[in-house]
């Protein structure tokens, strides 16, 4: 790729290894609750905002368990997702140190683009030291429409005084993957838990193992 000037991360699944934490809450909770939850109605909502996938529990779990029981659910899971961030146990990563030392060397900019909330972006990069890696974030409070819909990556375009065609995206879910074509940027998928699909395929610049194998790609 030609001429880099920008590079936009998403975060969940990309720079930490939260996905399986997340999970990890809500089981643990929903276990508590008697509620059915299971890794494929996780995955169903990777790369979707809260305010959706919490309207989704909503609308599969009210009529069971009433609408007060899923709202403590929603809370108490979220809550516990804190308490691992805060106890540091989210991981980078592999290929995370490559990639950032490639864009240092490159003098590339970059920041964070993520459905997250903000709060929780700025614990995870405190707890890993990493607060002064990114230029700017662009979070779930600053947007009025969550992945898939572009406008997250269009705010984050905002930050660069540069085409679109000179900025990467680096994305592992779906939604950041319809997201970052439909805003008419380049994009990387390095898949986390979810397998890319031809869809998906066709619609980003390559699909890599991990972030180590971007600065390679990069310089063919």
């Amino acid at each position: 790729m030609r001429n880099l000037q920008g590079v936009i991360f998403d975060m969940d699944g990309l720079i930490f290894d939260t996905e399986k934490l997340y999970y990890r809450a809500t089981k643990e909770i929903a276990d508590e609750f008697a509620i059915a939850y299971d890794m494929d109605i996780y995955k169903r909502y990777i790369g979707v905002g809260d305010d959706e996938v919490w309207a989704a529990y909503h609308e599969m779990y009210d009529d069971l368990h009433g609408e007060e029981v899923i709202a403590d659910f929603i809370e108490r899971s979220f809550n516990r997702t804190i308490e691992l961030f805060e106890a540091g146990v989210a991981d980078l990563k592999p290929g995370l140190a490559e990639i950032l030392a490639y864009l240092d060397e490159k003098q590339i900019p970059r920041i964070i683009a993520s459905s997250n909330q903000r709060r929780i972006i700025d614990i995870l990069l405190e707890k890993n030291e990493l607060q002064e890696t990114f230029a700017h974030i662009v979070s779930f409070e600053d947007v009025a429409r969550a992945k898939p819909d572009p406008e997250i990556f269009e705010k984050a375009h905002q930050f660069f005084d540069v085409p679109k065609e000179n900025l990467l995206i680096l994305e592992d879910s779906k939604n950041g993957i319809l997201a970052a074509h439909d805003a008419g940027i380049d994009v990387i998928m390095i898949p986390d838990l979810l397998e890319p699909t031809s869809d998906l395929i066709d619609k980003s610049l390559a699909v890599l193992p991990t972030l180590a194998d971007v600065p390679g790609f990069l310089e063919k």
